[in-house]
């Protein structure tokens, strides 16, 4: 057996009793916390679940995957990053035009569709390079790759617009803690445990492994996820969805609800802001390696501490917070991840910097709260489109932050930069916070379509 089979196969029993639990319980949480428990007692919620943490471990062995072949088929390191980054890029492309699909179709059907398009491009790369086959040229390797990444866009702009349909009160943020969590974890040993399997598996059969997690994340939704029709359909009585828009005019229609509400662009600009100034510097942190005289271990060391503070910090909230406590900790963790980077400027020893970083990504973690509140303050009919502008816009401009942190480190010394990123997040932040809204947006009336049978 193959150890890509293998591999699904043990993630599959792992999982299989949040399958088999007993069907959702009937909670009622208000204002009080829930907890994983109340969670995973939600039979829909436990697949979806499922079909994100697998797809997303395959992303992360296939990233590393790709990287490697194309770098092979080409010897260029410029078409190997262009192919690890091809999925920043097609969030910027396509992530607000595609996300429209998310509120116009049902979206149990575009995640399943998504999977499916996704399995079938990246089996492709893997059967492409297959000898007696024939072997893709390196463009195409990241064409392929950038086409799959595309699908990537409107599959998490659907899956972020479902999940407030399917978890009410303190459910949702507590779901939204447990997915930055799991995000911040496999981010971690994604690399690190990738690298490894590729001593033991060619990159061919790893990206056949994410070609099956695709598939298998397909038919997770597929069986655990309700019908229901398409938010606009559901809401095209009352006038106020735009049914008759198409194209660019949808793109607005969701631009508009996200800038013309005054909480809303506040919601948006904070985790545009935080997130952009925060991790700019992580395109520096190999120069940043270097300049303490460290190798890749060190470099390896530095990616993983943002990330892992981030996962503290989304356990510390949803365990250890209420709902109203959590909100009122937004602004003071958004100022914290961004000034705790400042001190670096001093070039304290290593251990300090991974501290310093650390307490970076906790900070970070202000996003668990943000999220829930952004998607409870949007209506139904646009809540896919809404996220699909905010994680666009996002992707930009991290980007650009990027490009400005190396341009800048060309001058002057990583840490130097690093510390400036803090510094200017910090004020911005503290501007924002002079027009942050003083009360929780009033969520509207749920518009949650009668499911039918799956």
């Amino acid at each position: 057996m193959s150890p890509p089979v293998v591999l699904s196969w043990a993630y599959f029993c792992s999982l299989s009793r949040l399958f088999w639990a007993p069907n959702e319980r009937e909670i009622t949480l208000s204002e009080q916390n829930a907890t994983y428990r109340d969670v995973f007692a939600v039979r829909e919620y436990r697949y979806l679940f499922a079909a994100n943490t697998l797809s997303q471990a395959g992303d992360q062995i296939a990233a590393i995957a790709l990287a490697f072949l194309v770098l092979g088929a080409s010897g260029s390191p410029a078409l190997a990053a262009l192919s690890f980054a091809s999925s920043y890029v097609a969030w910027i492309a396509g992530g607000p035009l595609l996300s429209v699909f998310a509120d116009r179709l049902p979206r149990r059907t575009v995640l399943i569709a998504c999977d499916l398009v996704r399995g079938a491009l990246f089996l492709l790369l893997a059967a492409g390079n297959l000898p007696g086959i024939g072997h893709l040229p390196a463009g195409a390797l990241v064409a392929i790759a950038f086409g799959a990444h595309l699908f990537h866009a409107p599959f998490l702009a659907a899956r972020a617009a479902l999940v407030p349909e399917i978890l009410d009160d303190d459910r949702y943020t507590v779901a939204n803690g447990l997915d930055n969590l799991i995000q911040s974890v496999t981010q971690i040993a994604g690399f690190a445990i990738g690298g490894a399997l590729l001593t033991v598996m060619s990159a061919r059969e790893a990206l056949l492994a994410d070609a099956l997690t695709f598939a298998l994340s397909a038919v997770f939704i597929a069986v655990g996820v309700r019908r229901r029709p398409a938010a606009v359909a559901a809401s095209s009585g009352s006038g106020t969805a735009g049914s008759g828009s198409s194209g660019f005019g949808s793109v607005l229609a969701g631009v508009r609800i996200v800038f013309g509400d005054r909480t809303l662009r506040a919601y948006v600009l904070l985790l545009w802001i935080g997130c952009a100034f925060v991790f700019a510097p992580e395109g520096l942190l190999v120069t940043l390696a270097g300049q303490y005289h460290g190798g890749s271990l060190t470099g390896g060391l530095l990616l993983a501490a943002a990330p892992l503070g981030g996962a503290l910090g989304a356990v510390a909230l949803t365990r250890f917070a209420g709902p109203a406590r959590r909100q009122s900790l937004i602004l003071p963790l958004a100022l914290l991840s961004c000034a705790a980077l400042v001190p670096i400027a001093f070039t304290p020893p290593l251990s300090i910097v991974l501290l310093l970083l650390a307490v970076a990504g906790f900070g970070n973690a202000y996003c668990v709260p943000l999220n829930p509140m952004f998607g409870r303050a949007v209506p139904n009919e646009y809540r896919a489109r809404a996220f699909g502008v905010a994680m666009g816009g996002l992707c930009a401009i991290q980007g650009l932050a990027m490009t400005a942190a190396g341009v800048l480190a060309e001058h002057f010394g990583a840490t130097t930069v690093t510390a400036f990123s803090g510094l200017a997040g910090t004020a911005a932040i503290a501007l924002l916070a002079r027009t942050w809204p003083r009360a929780a947006h009033p969520a509207p009336a749920p518009s949650i379509p009668t499911p039918t049978t799956a």
